[in-house]
This record gives C-alpha cells, sequence and structure tokens, in this order.
C-alpha cells in the first residue's frame, strides 16, 4: 500500500487495466516488497515540492478516468486509509487476545 504515494508522487496517472494481477507469496516476500514500498514512498515524499503537489493525477482503467485530484488530496486520502487499515488491525488482533503494539503510545492494556 505505501507504493501508492510514490506512485503518485512520480507519475500523473495509473492504469488499472495495465497493472498486473495478485499473486499469493509467502510472507518474506510480502515483507520484502513493503518494506521497499516504504522506502520509495518515503523518498518520494522527502523529495516532494508544493508545487509538485498541485499536479493533477488520474486513476484511470483503459480509456475511463475513474478520477481525477490533485496529487495533495490523493496522498492525504492514501494516507487516511493506511491509518484505517492500522485501526483494522488492531481491533483483529484484540479480538483473537494479542497483545496491541505500540502505536501512538501506551495501549490501555499497558499499565501506565
Amino acid at each position: 500500500m505505501p507504493g501508492w504515494i510514490a506512485t503518485t508522487l512520480r507519475q500523473t496517472e495509473l492504469d488499472l487495466a495495465r497493472a498486473g494481477g495478485y499473486s499469493f507469496e509467502p510472507t518474506n516476500v510480502l515483507l520484502r516488497e513493503f518494506d521497499g514500498n516504504a522506502s520509495a514512498a518515503r523518498e518520494a515524499l522527502g523529495a516532494v515540492t508544493g508545487l509538485d503537489l498541485d499536479v493533477p493525477w488520474s486513476l484511470k482503467h483503459g480509456e475511463q478516468v475513474l478520477f481525477t485530484a490533485p496529487r495533495r488530496e490523493v496522498v492525504r486520502q492514501h494516507l487516511n486509509h493506511l491509518i484505517h487499515h492500522r485501526g483494522q488491525l488492531t481491533v483483529y488482533l484484540r479480538l483473537v487476545d494479542v497483545p496491541l503494539p505500540s502505536i501512538y503510545g501506551p495501549t490501555a492494556d499497558e499499565g501506565w
């Protein structure tokens, strides 16, 4: 998912019709890809300027434009989406009695 941030900041569109299909890779492969995408996102965010963020970005499927918005809006929406998934993960962990990791500081499960 962090790969979307680098894609948004380095390109002006993403065509889903050209995207590769999903594959079911082993966990170590997925983690390596995630770490690489997170690194690319940090690098792209570090290099971006205010003018870069004003550039329109489009999500397409072939010739059909699904939406167009300034890059700043696309990046912000994606960050919100990542935060949402982190929240979902904490709910699932709690449901199976797994101690929650510290995300924003101590959790309610930890002694203060």
